[in-house]
């Protein structure tokens, strides 16, 4: 499979992103300058974490305005998986495609730690090779991480089964310990209605491999995989 990895000015986490596609799970992964208005036949979209144009305004807010911005909202309207991670998930929120947005954290200091997740749903590309009951061990490094929405948007996400992530302690209980940034209800990423776009403020792309102290993270990208190949099986068959 190839991913289109998304490469903003300060971008910092592409090339984590391009090593653990490439080298790790080896799919074909190329980066995708923000400049450029074609994906050119990617099958899934990684919008990857940084300070794209230094966080002026707000965190992904100048991003996405960015051209490439225009032909991931063209993806994922045709239904190909994107996922956002980090800044990823702030552009993704700002561009409209997911709901909700990302302020600065509770503490009003740049979180740089391993957090645990809970899985809420298995019913997402993203999050369907997470076996039952796994509580996933990942890095955050954010100082504007806090997830925020309005009550109604909030009650949306949960009566439509969008929340597929929750800040937890190591028991899997989602407490206000737990949870690094001040997100509401412990929110740590989410999916759009169409379950085809997500976000995360954790770095699964940095949990790929034992080197790195865990590969928990690796189980979201197996998922992606997993949900592109059966794809491309129906619609070859």
């Amino acid at each position: 499979m190839r991913f289109a990895v998304i490469q903003f000015p300060a971008s910092n986490c592409d090339q984590d992103a391009v090593h653990a596609l490439r080298n790790i799970l080896g799919q074909e992964a190329d980066l995708v300058w923000h400049k450029e208005t074609s994906l050119a036949g990617a099958d899934a979209v990684v919008v990857p974490g940084g300070f794209s144009y230094g966080d002026y305004l707000r965190c992904g807010a100048i991003a996405r305005f960015s051209p490439v911005m225009q032909a991931v909202q063209q993806f994922a309207s045709n239904g190909g998986i994107v996922l956002g991670i980090c800044n990823g998930f702030q552009v993704l929120c700002e561009a409209g495609l997911l709901p909700g947005a990302l302020i600065r954290n509770r503490s009003l200091q740049f979180r740089c730690e391993q957090v645990y997740l809970r899985t809420v749903t298995r019913r997402s590309p993203f999050t369907r090779a997470i076996p039952g009951g796994r509580i996933l061990r990942v890095p955050i490094a954010h100082g504007d991480g806090c997830y925020f929405a309005d009550t109604e948007t909030l009650a949306t996400l949960r009566a439509k089964d969008q929340i597929l992530w929750e800040y937890a302690n190591a028991a899997g209980n989602p407490t206000d310990d737990a949870n690094p940034n001040g997100s509401v209800q412990n929110i740590a990423g989410i999916c759009n209605a169409r379950r085809n776009v997500a976000g995360l403020m954790p770095h699964p792309e940095r949990a790929c491999e034992s080197i790195l102290g865990g590969e928990d993270g690796r189980l979201i990208f197996d998922g992606i995989l997993a949900y592109l190949r059966e794809r491309a099986a129906s619609r070859a068959a």
